[in-house]
């Protein structure tokens, strides 16, 4: 039995290492983009990660998917998935679809940029409940600023924040932020890994 599991992590572990070389070239192909850039956080850059060509796509989305859920289930106290609307919407898909088919069947809940101002008037939409423990997804991080808002937004609502998951870290100080918040930071990519 115990030779049987030891297989099973050593058979995963080789798989997302394979997930990951072929994600590399999606993201190479796809989301690099070259030019005169202003980031979110304000700050200039000649090269721009486009994570949605990424995440929009079948193939790179499905990579996704499987690599942060191998994360996922490394910490049984995570028991909802989501993030901040637009990045995270496509990896969040993804991860419920794939946790279902694993058998490891997790609820997930987006993040709006702002309250609607209409309907029930919800800033986090879907299945996040109080005393819930949380993974969060984002695509790409510089700074970090974005994701905290809605990281925040997921603290008042009574859940916990325990880990964020992105696909690309921008290696601008995100990582050092997180790990100050105490929410766990993984990332497939730094973008040394990339350019």
């Amino acid at each position: 039995m115990i030779d049987n599991t030891i297989s099973l992590v050593l058979d995963s572990l080789a798989m997302v290492d394979i997930y990951k070389e072929r994600l590399k070239e999606i993201l190479k192909e796809k989301s690099i983009l070259r030019g005169d850039f202003t980031l979110a956080s304000g700050k200039k850059s000649d090269y721009y990660i486009d994570g949605r060509l990424t995440t929009l796509d079948a193939e790179g989305v499905n990579f996704i998917g499987k690599i942060f859920l191998e994360e996922i289930k490394k910490d049984p106290s995570i028991n909802v998935v989501g993030g901040p609307t637009m990045g995270a919407d496509p990896i969040v898909g993804s991860v419920l679809a794939l946790s279902q088919e694993a058998g490891y069947p997790l609820p997930g809940f987006l993040v709006r940029k702002e309250e609607k101002g209409h309907g029930t008037g919800k800033l986090i939409e879907g299945n996040l409940k109080p005393g819930d423990v949380a993974a969060m997804f984002e695509d790409v991080v510089t700074t970090g600023g974005s994701v905290i808002k809605a990281i925040n937004a997921v603290r008042d609502s009574g859940a916990e924040v325990s880990k964020l998951l992105v696909v690309v870290d921008r290696e601008e100080g995100a990582k050092a932020r997180f790990k100050e918040m105490g929410i766990q930071f993984f990332s497939i990519f730094q973008i040394s890994d990339l350019l």
